[in-house]
């Protein structure tokens, strides 16, 4: 199959949420979230009854976060996999972007020669969402599906700017991670803000919303590393509740103008959150800066 024939993980994902709305009402999210379980089961039986996804497991996959794999009889059996020992949140978007291979990639994964029975996706290609072709399109519909712009954008005004309380409740609503949560705020928001994620006091990577990055701030993680502010939260070792609610930094702490930082861990995944928002105004981007880096952010985050 073409890329250009593959169906389109955006459309597909409007096609189910479409579905789930008219079946379930367009407040189910005030009740639960998407089941992604139990719909990959059914949805796959509705639309490819002779090859189904089978099951959805739990197993011990080394260097991987979930895998979408087929039997070796025809007509091809689906199964999903998601690795042990991941948070709720965390396997919901791992089923999900298995499952979005499953309908938008099962025959390019079963005909390729690049597959060995199977795709296995590693941690950058589903929990940093910085993956490329396949894996891009498998990140876009699974965000789609469980956080439905439509509803999220009515929890948290794309004007308004978000704390951690808000962001949680956000994950909680719809069943994912924090990080998942923050990551889809930060795809429409019309605030200027960075997610960094890090440890040790070095970015591990970040995510910047538009506007920042319209506005020349963003953060540079690939092919160089970026060490933490001796101020920043996480530096410090600081996840009191002054964390949480955060502190304005003057100019010239993490970038040439005043931001405000908050910060979580996750003990889980030795990691820590942090959120840095700028005021609603801020400089227009320069061309002399490095056209590259920008180059480089638009690509990574698609």
């Amino acid at each position: 199959m073409s890329e250009g024939s593959r169906p389109r993980p955006l459309k597909e994902a409007a096609r189910i949420t479409q579905m789930l709305d008219l079946v379930l009402g367009a407040d189910r999210f005030d009740h639960v979230p998407v089941n992604v379980i139990d719909l990959a089961l059914e949805y796959s039986r509705h639309v490819a009854p002779e090859n189904p996804v089978h099951e959805v497991v739990e197993r011990n996959i080394p260097g991987c976060v979930g895998a979408l794999v087929y039997s070796e009889a025809r007509p091809r059996q689906w199964a999903i996999m998601y690795h042990a020992d991941q948070s709720v949140g965390r396997r919901s978007f791992t089923v999900a972007h298995e499952f979005a291979h499953y309908l938008l990639h099962r025959q390019l994964i079963e005909e390729d020669n690049r597959f060995d029975g199977g795709a296995y996706c590693d941690e950058n290609a589903i929990v940093r969402r910085d993956g490329s072709g396949i894996e891009l399109e498998a990140d876009r519909f699974a965000a789609a599906l469980l956080m439905p712009l439509h509803d999220f954008r009515r929890q948290l005004p794309a004007k308004v700017r978000a704390d951690f309380e808000a962001l949680g409740r956000l994950a909680k609503r719809y069943g994912v991670s924090l990080t998942a949560a923050i990551l889809r705020w930060l795809e429409y928001t019309e605030t200027r803000a960075i997610m960094v994620v890090s440890n040790e006091g070095f970015a591990h990577w970040a995510k910047t919303s538009d506007a920042a990055l319209k506005s020349g701030r963003y953060i540079r993680t690939r092919d160089t590393v970026f060490e933490l502010p001796p101020q920043a939260f996480a530096v410090r070792r600081d996840f009191s509740d002054a964390a949480l609610t955060g502190v304005m930094h003057q100019a010239g702490v993490w970038f040439a103008e005043p931001v405000h930082e908050m910060c979580i861990r996750s003990e889980r995944y030795d990691l820590e959150i942090t959120v840095l928002q700028f005021e609603s105004d801020g400089p227009c981007f320069q061309e002399e800066e490095k056209a590259s880096d920008v180059f480089d952010h638009f690509m990574r985050n698609g």
